[in-house]
């Protein structure tokens, strides 16, 4: 029993000392140096970015020196108006979102041609539509049109204007030189010369015509110049040769509507010198 008493006081020792020399070790100072790890790039990275960098600079001075000719060459300015050239024809092309061609405007040597579905010009200040043009009608917005070629202008159908008026100090001239031309209106047509003469003149006839109504010629002076006038009859007393010069005649009509000229008499003498009607 001793002796395990003896035993448990040595191994208490031994472990006591351990103890102690693994303290003083600990409280020593240690000798060693510090390792120190380095942070950065190194070797062929660094070389390889500052090829990277050097690449990219290169390229953006390439770049600019490119937009800079592009705009020289274009004639690309601030102040000056855009100017678009071409050897052969100028062409712009608009397209919806699927790609669709709506509308195109070409510029050629021999024509300016727009395809579109509709085409305006309208007025810088106020907007207002000058000009437009689609598949069912042409309309000119403007306040006056003036047409000053010298042959006028040439509407292959029919023209539809509530007032023709020619410009101050000229005159209107309506003219068809092969063919006739037609004034229809059902509610009736007016011709009015305020301050003027009134002229029809016609190569052949010149027909008044009034299916229902009548005829008014109101005047103060009416003149119908050139007008025939008959010869007695045979059967009929002639005026003598000593009788002065006639100076007044009678108005006469012939059945067909001719007028003609008889010598007044006491009585109507149109009877007597009808025989005019018979050369019409």
């Amino acid at each position: 029993m001793d002796r395990s008493a003896n035993l448990d006081t040595e191994e208490l020792k031994m472990t006591r000392e351990q103890y102690i020399l693994a303290t003083q070790q600990n409280s020593l100072p240690r000798t060693e140096h510090p390792q120190f790890y380095p942070v950065g790039i190194y070797g062929w990275r660094k070389r390889c970015l500052y090829f990277f960098v050097l690449l990219l600079l290169v390229t953006m001075i390439v770049n600019l020196a490119m937009t800079i000719w592009i705009l020289k060459v274009m004639n690309f300015t601030v102040d000056s108006p855009l100017v678009l050239q071409s050897d052969r024809n100028v062409t712009v092309n608009a397209r919806n979102h699927m790609g669709q061609l709506t509308g195109q405007l070409t510029v050629g040597a021999d024509a300016v041609e727009a395809q579109s579905k509709r085409f305006e010009v309208r007025a810088t200040e106020s907007g207002k539509v000058l000009f437009s043009a689609d598949e069912d009608e042409i309309v000119i917005g403007a306040d006056r049109l003036k047409v000053t070629g010298t042959e006028g202008a040439v509407f292959g159908h029919s023209v539809e204007t509530p007032h023709i008026r020619a410009e101050p100090s000229q005159d209107l001239k309506l003219e068809s030189p092969t063919r006739s031309l037609v004034m229809e209106a059902p509610r009736g047509v007016q011709v009015n010369a305020a301050a003027g003469d009134l002229k029809a003149t016609c190569r052949k006839e010149l027909h008044l015509q009034s299916t229902e109504g009548e005829i008014f010629l109101n005047a103060d002076t009416i003149r119908l110049g050139n007008l025939p006038v008959g010869s007695f009859s045979s059967s009929s007393s002639s005026p003598s040769s000593s009788a002065p010069r006639q100076t007044i005649y009678e108005l006469c009509i012939c059945p067909n509507g001719k007028l003609y000229l008889s010598p007044a008499g006491a009585s109507s003498t149109c009877q007597s010198s009808s025989n005019i009607c018979l050369w019409s």
